[in-house]
């Protein structure tokens, strides 16, 4: 068992992989966004800061909640910014909830494969087979500058505190 856990209905779970910090270099993964389509985290959002915002399933009304905040504040941001959302989800579940939420502002992708996000970014439950809830702000350079996980699934993460650190990037 790992020293990190993740509170979920009273229950503690394992969280498995590193504690990433500021100052870290960002882990290069890569992501599904579609059928057999994937997309590299950084190389594909090369020289733009990343706002990663991570959620288990964007079919409850938490994620949906942090998905939607996510997009409103993208639309602030600038063309510097791209903001990204991590999930379990398939990318057509994913594509599907985008279009009847009208979510245009935030690149969603897909950690349903093997969870390779969510053990190079330290937010993969296995026993959920879902992602610890996080954000992190990576800069143009790939060094990590904010981090925050999140430390019960229920819970919103500081979106302020994240939105903070990204325009002090700009």
């Amino acid at each position: 068992m790992s020293e990190r856990t993740v509170a979920f209905r009273a229950k503690a779970l394992e969280v498995v992989g590193p504690a990433l910090q500021p100052g870290d270099k960002a882990p290069e993964v890569t992501l599904s966004t579609g059928f057999l389509a994937t997309s590299r985290l950084l190389a594909d959002t090369a020289g733009k800061i990343r706002l990663i915002s991570t959620i288990p399933s964007i079919d409850t009304s938490l994620c949906d909640a942090q998905t939607r905040r996510m997009n409103q504040e993208a639309a602030g941001l600038g063309d510097s910014v791209v903001v990204i959302t991590v999930s379990v989800d398939m990318p057509a579940a994913q594509k599907r909830w985008c279009g009847a939420a009208g979510i245009e502002q935030v690149l969603m992708l897909s950690d349903y494969m093997d969870l390779a996000f969510g053990r190079a970014y330290g937010t993969a439950v296995p026993e959920l087979g879902a992602e610890q809830r996080a954000l992190f702000v990576v800069d143009s350079q790939d060094i990590i500058r904010y981090v925050e996980y999140v430390p019960g699934i229920g819970q919103h993460p500081d979106y302020e505190a994240a939105v903070a650190a990204v325009r002090g990037l700009l």
